[in-house]
């Protein structure tokens, strides 16, 4: 990717995002604007805005890395997250703007009267965010690598100081603004390179992805790969130049032929292949590239556990949506419950035009970039293929564009992320003094995942983001689900299902994070614990508060009426969400 025109690209994203924030800035002059943007924010714009928050960069850049690594199988992540808005239409998104609160904490003390459900539910909110965090930051990372050769964590860093500076200054009005616009920007980026993409495609004789077998380079393509590899070869592969050690023996740009068997490849050896050659794949890789694993769902893959693991990914993409903090807080900002459901509706829409170009990248990553298989950077597909497909001054432009688009992508995620989390830091953590403690909270907010992200930087986005999904689905999808429907949820039986389904959740993807299993039916388990952790959280909150009736708070029957009831039979519902003391 051409440096100059990538560096003025994010930097137009970045300029622009200041100044629509500074627009809604000057719009902010309570402390309801701050919190909940006055709860005024009309249906539509409040569906942009979620769209801009949610379409996240595991969206933008890994869902395609996935698709070109792994195949169909991926798609079942864009699938997921837009379903997932369809469960919040019907089961939470208008009871839950009728509760009156701000923040899921808020939610589960109003319903439950309980400060320990509170305290519980506050730290998985926390936890959430910060799991979803370090893939954005990641994707910050990789894309400024990209275009100025900086090192990862410097990516994550400048995105975090953008972000605290943005949040603490403008809040909820402003950011509402901010995330409305990139969601168009993000939209743009994909869908104005994707027509000239394909318009090369057809110039290029329209070739198809290798289905049934590894990809192959199209064109004589050079790779430098930047940390040491093993690749196990069946066939002789042949390299027309090799700079660097391969099996322990120096190369000065020399012709190479690699036989079959076990290779070893150091750090900073630059490979290139002619026209034709299959990809040599990582040990790593081997299960996902088994003949005929590419284009068929579950033939291979995924540890040998295909089924369990998509089951595993349904049930978290589906069921996770609606406990993740950045977008339940969105809801808040309605007017009133029938405001929420148009909102969502909307946003079903705006998130199906926006994955319909995914796979597209994906698909021609596998046929014009197959090298990033063998480099591990399968995540920047989407931001090489301009160049590689267009060239010339016109693929340097549509690469800033989709540069652009990326940085839009993490910034309005890590905003909304951002200001979730502080939300609950502020309330529940620190003495409440109001709008300053809450800008302080914006600090280790975004500064503990930013710490993290240095440390673990090579899970896949789109992947780390499954994880984040899998923790909300296990422990506020329950206490959603039972608060909002039924009466009889005791705080016992809350406080007993967040802390065995999310809190086991929650465990096991710290588990697969810092590589305690890499391999078998236990890191199966552990990487994909939805279906197991799901179950477990409703049971043990059914279980639980059905030995608990009589802990049934005194005021569940007036607060299923005000959750269920139109707002113009009970009125409005109650600002409980603004931090306390600091009514409007």
């Amino acid at each position: 990717m051409n440096q100059t025109y990538g560096i003025a690209g994010v930097s137009a994203v970045v300029l622009a995002t200041v100044l629509v924030g500074a627009l809604g800035l000057r719009v902010s002059r309570t402390t309801s604007d701050f919190y909940v943007a006055s709860r005024s924010v009309p249906p539509r714009l409040n569906a942009c805005a979620v769209g801009g928050e949610y379409l996240s960069a595991a969206s933008f850049l890994g869902v395609a890395g996935l698709v070109l690594a792994q195949g169909a199988d991926m798609l079942w992540f864009p699938i997921g997250y837009t379903a997932g808005f369809l469960v919040l239409l019907v089961f939470v998104a208008a009871p839950l703007r009728r509760s009156g609160a701000y923040t899921l904490p808020d939610f589960a003390e109003a319903r439950l009267e309980s400060r320990a459900v509170r305290r519980i539910a506050g730290v998985l909110v926390v936890g959430v965010g910060w799991l979803y965090l370090l893939p954005q930051l990641r994707g910050a990372g990789l894309t400024l690598r990209l275009l100025t050769g900086a090192p990862g964590w410097f990516g994550g860093l400048v995105v975090a100081a953008v972000v605290t500076v943005a949040v603490a200054a403008g809040g909820m009005r402003s950011i509402t603004f901010v995330q409305a616009f990139q969601y168009w920007l993000k939209l743009t980026a994909l869908l104005v390179p994707a027509v000239f993409l394909l318009l090369a495609w057809r110039a290029d004789r329209a070739p198809t992805p290798a289905w049934d077998e590894r990809p192959v380079f199209q064109r004589a393509t050079q790779v430098r790969l930047d940390h040491p590899l093993t690749l196990t070869l069946h066939e002789p592969v042949r390299v027309t130049a090799a700079t660097g050690t391969v099996d322990g023996r120096p190369h000065d740009g020399g012709p190479l032929t690699l036989g079959p068997g076990t290779h070893r490849v150091a750090a900073g050896t630059t490979l290139r292949f002619p026209p034709g050659t299959p990809v040599p794949l990582p040990d790593d890789e081997g299960g996902r590239t088994a003949p005929s694993s590419w284009a068929r769902p579950l033939s291979a893959g995924r540890e040998q556990h295909g089924l369990y693991a998509t089951y595993g990914l349904i049930l978290a993409t589906f069921l996770g949506t609606m406990g993740l903090p950045h977008v339940v807080v969105r809801f808040y900002t309605n007017p009133d419950g029938r405001a929420a459901r148009r909102t969502t509706v909307v946003v079903l829409g705006l998130l199906g035009a926006f994955y319909l170009l995914i796979p597209l990248y994906g698909a021609l990553g596998r046929l014009y970039a197959p090298d990033l298989l063998l480099t591990g950077d399968t995540d920047a597909a989407v931001l090489v293929l301009p160049e590689r497909l267009v060239g010339g001054t016109g693929g340097h432009l549509l690469g800033a564009l989709v540069a652009g688009g990326a940085c839009a992508a993490f910034l309005s995620t890590v905003s909304g992320l951002t200001m979730s989390v502080a939300g609950v830091l502020a309330q529940d953590v620190l003495p409440t003094l109001g709008i300053r403690h809450f800008r302080l909270a914006t600090l280790p907010a975004i500064a503990v995942p930013t710490a993290a992200g240095a440390v673990v930087s090579d899970l896949p986005v789109a992947d780390a983001v499954g994880l984040a999904f899998a923790v909300s689905a296990s422990s506020f999808c329950p206490l959603l689900v039972l608060g909002i429907w039924w009466r009889g949820l005791t705080p016992p039986g809350a406080v007993a299902g967040l802390l065995l389904g999310g809190g086991s959740a929650l465990a096991a993807v710290t588990v697969t994070i810092a590589g305690g299993a890499r391999s078998g039916w236990l890191h199966t388990l552990l990487a994909w614990p939805a279906v197991w952790s799901v179950p477990v959280g409703f049971a043990a909150m059914v279980l639980v508060s059905l030995a608990t009736r009589s802990r049934v708070p005194a005021s569940a029957a007036a607060t299923m009426d005000r959750l269920h009831l139109p707002e113009t039979l009970t009125g409005r519902a109650a600002p409980a969400g603004i931090p306390h003391g600091e009514r409007p």
